[in-house]
């Protein structure tokens, strides 16, 4: 017994030297967590704290106006402007300048003095139903107290309110599915990609072959892209199943072309590989390789809009979405999968991931030819 328990005291020192002895390992098991819990605690909320919102006011009367102060002096929605026209609604719903668009009927305040229901349309980018429908359930709160005192006001009975009505852009139903499976195109390629490239050079490195790699006549350079190249292939293949799981299996509609979709996929899983790479060369195994991996996929998922809207985040946060190449990933497959959105829609996502593979494709690179010096 007593013996027994010397071994496994033997062994437990033995686990706790290979872990701590690299000062690497001791900064991954340290501060990974601290910086998981802070990106949970602010980035991973459900909570809608700021909810903007477009009001196109039909009636102008002062039922109307207290309706839309009522929602302004909730500390909730934030109005960015204020229609003219039906016409005017798509802009800014496909921009994604607000979530939300209340639609007040030309015959609201008539209709309320008049005890009968007074219609309320409010119109909600459904391409993250999570968050629109919590929107929705926010207005109705709001509306449903605006009426109770309307009727302690003005002695009206039960009939008289307003009569919400919702529709969902892109997503009618709010069926969470639809937001979530076109993001799982990027979020799990992403998340085997980035492993596979990172523990490539890792594994050479770690079995004694990467000398004989280097006795060859090929380059670092094409070396890197050898390497590359298979995972991208990887990433594509899973993109494409996921891709035809949602539209044999679910069953939710494609909306635009395969062409400019794969086009994204590719400028994406350019950048997730550059990043791969990276890791694969600053590893000295591939347990190491594993464990970087996991640090920033984490991050990447918390900090791409996949779980959270970006919007809800602290402006600090904001700002390094800007580097995650998973939020421009996830923003082309919601804009083409479910908007149909064009080339000159996708511009600015796809400069940023040409930005991103153009700086950490040459780093890695050079990371490389110099580790081996």
């Amino acid at each position: 017994m007593i013996q027994s328990l010397f071994r496994i005291i033997a062994l437990i020192r033995k686990e706790l030297l290979a872990m701590l002895k690299d000062p690497k390992s001791r900064i991954v098991l340290v501060l990974p967590p601290i910086l998981q819990c802070l990106i949970f605690g602010y980035a991973a909320s459900y909570d809608l704290n700021n909810v903007p919102y477009a009001l196109l006011d039909h009636d102008h009367s002062a039922a109307s106006i207290a309706l839309a102060a009522k929602l302004d002096g909730s500390g909730t929605f934030s109005r960015i402007a204020t229609l003219q026209r039906t016409s005017d609604i798509a802009a800014y719903i496909n921009n994604k300048r607000v979530l939300l668009v209340l639609v007040i009927d030309q015959d609201f305040e008539k209709n309320l003095m008049a005890g009968m229901p007074a219609k309320l349309q409010v119109i909600a980018d459904g391409r993250n139903s999570n968050t629109a429908g919590t929107a929705q359930g926010y207005v109705s709160a709001i509306v449903t107290d605006f009426t109770t005192r309307w009727r302690e006001e003005h002695g009206q009975t039960a009939n008289a309110g307003i009569k919400v009505t919702t529709r969902a852009w892109y997503n009618p139903s709010l069926e969470t599915r639809w937001n979530m499976i076109p993001s799982l195109i990027g979020t799990i390629t992403m998340m085997m990609t980035m492993m596979l490239t990172a523990m490539s050079v890792a594994r050479e490195r770690e079995a004694g072959t990467l000398d004989q790699l280097l006795v060859t006549p090929f380059r670092p350079s094409e070396i890197m892209v050898g390497k590359a190249l298979p995972s991208m292939m990887v990433g594509t293949t899973q993109a494409t199943l996921i891709l035809l799981v949602a539209q044999l299996w679910f069953q939710i509609p494609f909306a635009g072309s395969y062409l400019i979709l794969y086009m994204g996929l590719i400028l994406f899983l350019a950048a997730a590989v550059g990043i791969g790479l990276f890791l694969s060369s600053l590893a000295a195994n591939m347990q190491q390789a594993m464990i970087f991996s996991f640090v920033l996929l984490m991050p990447f998922m918390l900090l791409s809009g996949l779980t959270a809207p970006i919007g809800n985040m602290p402006d600090i946060l904001q700002y390094l979405t800007l580097i995650n190449p998973l939020r421009y990933a996830i923003s082309i497959t919601h804009q083409v999968y479910l908007e149909g959105a064009g080339i000159r829609q996708l511009l600015p996502e796809m400069l940023a991931l040409i930005a991103i593979s153009a700086v950490t494709l040459p780093v890695s690179s050079w990371l490389f030819r110099h580790r081996l010096v």
